[in-house]
This record gives C-alpha cells, sequence and structure tokens, in this order.
C-alpha cells in the first residue's frame, strides 16, 4: 500500500510540475508576444516598407498608389550634386563636433578623476548639458548667439551689437560670415555631448589597475610614458565606443540644427538629416525619394560604423 501511495504521490507532483512549467511558459508568453507585436508593428514593419517605397514614385499627400519606379531614386540622389554638398557638409560638421568632444571629453576625465574637494558636484553639473532636450538647447543657443541681446559676442568681447559677429545671419537683412553658422552648431554640439565622451573615458579610467602605475613609477617612468602606455591602451577601446556612437549620431544630427538655423542661413547648416525631412515633409512631400535617401545615410551609416567595429576589435586582438 505504502508502494502506491508513493507512485501515486508521484505522479500527482509530475502532474502539479507540468501544470506549472506550463503555466511559466503561458506567462511568460502574455510578456513576450505582445512586446514582439509592437516591436513588428513600430519597427520591422515599416523599416521594410520605407524600403518598398524607395523603388517608387509615392507622395503622402497624394491620394495615388505607390507607382514602381526600380532604382530611379538611388540613381537620381546619386547624381544629385545639391545633396553631396549636403554630405559633405554633414561629414564636416560630424568630423569637426566628434573631433572636439572627443578631446574635450578626454580632458574633462581626466580632471574629474583626481578626487578634490567638490568634485562630485562638479561632475554634476558638467553632466547638466546632455539631459537637456536638444530643441531646447538649440533655442537656447539662439538667443545667446544673437548678435543684438545675446551674451556670446558679449563673452567675447564685442560690446557693440552693430559690428559683433552675426553667427547664424539672425540680424536683420545681415549675413552670416561663410562658415561661421556650422561652426556655431558644432560649439553647442561640443558643449552639449562631450561629458558622454567623459562618462565613457571616466569608466575606463576607473578600471585601470594601480598596480600598473606603481610598477611604472618604481622602474621611474614619465608621467608622459605613463600616459601614452598605460592610460591611452587601456582607455582607447571606451573611447573608440564613444566616438562611434557620436558619429553616428552626428551623421543623424536633426533637432539641434532645426532649433537654432533650420538649416540656414542658405544651406551653410543644411544637414543631409535636415535636407531629409525638407523633402519628406516641409512642402515637398517626396515620399518614395525620401526613403531612398533615408536609406542611402543609412547604408553610409553602417559602413562608417564597421570601420570602427573592425578597428575595435583588432586593437582588441591586440590587448
Amino acid at each position: 500500500m505504502s508502494s502506491v501511495k508513493q507512485a501515486t504521490a508521484t505522479g500527482a507532483d509530475t502532474r502539479l510540475q507540468s501544470h506549472r512549467h506550463l503555466s511559466d511558459r503561458a506567462i511568460q508568453n502574455i510578456f513576450i508576444w505582445p512586446t514582439l507585436i509592437l516591436l513588428i508593428a513600430f519597427n520591422v514593419f515599416p523599416l521594410f516598407y520605407s524600403l518598398y517605397l524607395g523603388f517608387t514614385d509615392y507622395s503622402a499627400i497624394a491620394r495615388q498608389a505607390p507607382v514602381w519606379v526600380g532604382f530611379e531614386n538611388f540613381r537620381s540622389i546619386l547624381n544629385d550634386e545639391q545633396l553631396w554638398e549636403y554630405f559633405a557638409t554633414t561629414g564636416r560638421y560630424a568630423v569637426a563636433s566628434v573631433g572636439l568632444q572627443t578631446l574635450l571629453g578626454f580632458g574633462l576625465a581626466m580632471l574629474v578623476r583626481e578626487k578634490f574637494k567638490g568634485s562630485g558636484v562638479i561632475t554634476t553639473l558638467i553632466l547638466v548639458p546632455m539631459m537637456i532636450s536638444p530643441v531646447v538647447v538649440g533655442l537656447f543657443w539662439k538667443l545667446m548667439y544673437n548678435p543684438t541681446f545675446g551674451y556670446f559676442n558679449y563673452l567675447l568681447g564685442f560690446t557693440n551689437p552693430a559690428t559683433a559677429p552675426d553667427w547664424l545671419g539672425s540680424r536683420w537683412g545681415g549675413q552670416a560670415v561663410p562658415g561661421l553658422a556650422l561652426w556655431a552648431v558644432v560649439i553647442v554640439d561640443v558643449w552639449m555631448w562631450s561629458p558622454f565622451v567623459m562618462l565613457l573615458v571616466l569608466s575606463g579610467l576607473n578600471a585601470i589597475p594601480e598596480y600598473l602605475y606603481e610598477a611604472a613609477v618604481i622602474d621611474r617612468a614619465s608621467s608622459w610614458f605613463q600616459f601614452w602606455r598605460i592610460t591611452l591602451p587601456q582607455v582607447a577601446p571606451l573611447l573608440l565606443i564613444a566616438i562611434l556612437f557620436r558619429t553616428i549620431e552626428a551623421f543623424k544630427s536633426f533637432d539641434l540644427v532645426m532649433g537654432m538655423t533650420g538649416g540656414g542661413p542658405g544651406t551653410q547648416t543644411e544637414l543631409i538629416a535636415v535636407n531629409l525631412y525638407r523633402q519628406a515633409f516641409l512642402g515637398q512631400w517626396r515620399t518614395g525619394r525620401s526613403s531612398a535617401l533615408a536609406y542611402i545615410i543609412l547604408i553610409i551609416i553602417i559602413a562608417v560604423s564597421n570601420l570602427y567595429i573592425k578597428y575595435l576589435n583588432q586593437m582588441r586582438g591586440e590587448g
């Protein structure tokens, strides 16, 4: 009897565990499937649908079905010299902003790494710009750059508004100095995102073992030798990741530029993302062509990212 009862109890436990297993799987499905459905609805489907529209002649406001044109949109974009000028402007913007962010962020990380009185407060204040919305930052700095009542020219020593530089071409009837507007946007982007580079570099600096520096001191290595042989190689992977992220964001930069200049004056700050928005919405509504342009931008970003990742993998392999 005892063996029968034990077998019955064992069977009951097995069925109970099976029931619990099915219940756990059902709970998992309840959480997973709605997420997958939302992901497909808001990410995967628009991705492939926009790719399809890139091969069509279509306008979102026209009551007509998309007309298949093959690679005509891509051919038209690649042969458009004006668009290549926008790509060149975006490239200059990316190189200038990312380069300055790297130098300034690295310097700030080296400074904040040294513990001193009030270092925590200073670190928090440095991180404030990256926590603000880019549109708000753009509007704020647009007022700062104003040649009549802005503080930026005053801080540079230009006290006479009539002769002060017009960074954004905002003076009535005036024009910005060629190239000055783009540098004005670069300065704001560097001010806003250098703390991001600082955070990644700082995490790398804090992970460097102290015994490496102690061994270098015992060997009477100079400060420059310690920086070049210990600090920089240890931080380089995280620094490269920061450069990768900022380069991708620079190619996609839109909200900051729209908040400051709207792409002007003229086409001085017409980045490719701004022109994409202009073609897709602002009076043109060339949905098919803008979709093709978006994928060309995507291909360029993927190519640049692969170069960074390849170099990062080589660096890790050497390490």
